[in-house]
């Protein structure tokens, strides 16, 4: 059986063990040795990373090619209108190609835990939150696609990767899970 890690990571930490700095790392949360991120989540994003010791498990999670369904809660600056909505679900044209169509919709601001350093507010610039689900794992591809029509993100949660998500973890928190070959190697993991 493999074993897969859910982690709730935290803003500021990166999706790796060690550092040439003093920056945060995932050996300061997940003390278990031979696993390894399925995928990345960038520095100053927050929420679910998978960790795995099983090679074919990360491709299946991480290889584009497989086009597991990402789900992100974005705060923006800005209220989203229609038309961005739209152009987000039509595909977004960024430097290094156009992005696959996405599912996109508006969402009330989420209860979650308070982000260290705050977002900065600012009155006279509204925010709103809107949730988009992606196949795709380009460097910083959510950020690029809201700045792309007009939505810069302030703060990029995500929340579900395939079929697992943050539900009761933490900031910081993990939990694992076992996942049998069969599983592993089956579409059903992918939904």
């Amino acid at each position: 059986m493999a074993r897969l890690i859910l982690l709730n990571k935290p803003f500021g930490v990166l999706s790796q063990f060690t550092d040439g700095g003093d920056r945060p790392t995932l050996a300061g949360f997940v003390p278990v040795p031979g696993v390894y991120p399925a995928g990345r989540l960038d520095r100053d994003s927050e929420g679910l990373l998978l960790l795995t010791d099983d090679g074919r498990l990360q491709a299946r999670i991480a290889e584009p090619r497989f086009k597991l369904p990402k789900t992100y809660w974005v705060q923006v600056e800005g209220e989203a209108n229609d038309a961005q909505l739209a152009a987000l679900r039509n595909g977004v044209t960024l430097k290094d190609g156009m992005t696959l169509p996405a599912q996109c919709e508006r969402m009330d601001a989420p209860a979650l835990w308070p982000r260290d350093p705050p977002v900065r507010f600012r009155k006279s610039v509204p925010d709103g939150w809107i949730r988009l689900t992606i196949c795709e794992g380009r460097n910083r591809q959510v950020r690029r696609m809201t700045a792309a029509v007009g939505l810069p993100t302030l703060r990029l949660v995500r929340w579900r990767i395939g079929q697992w998500t943050l539900d009761g973890l933490a900031v910081g928190q993990w939990r694992e899970i076992r996942v049998p070959d069969q599983i592993r190697d089956s579409e059903e993991m992918m939904r």
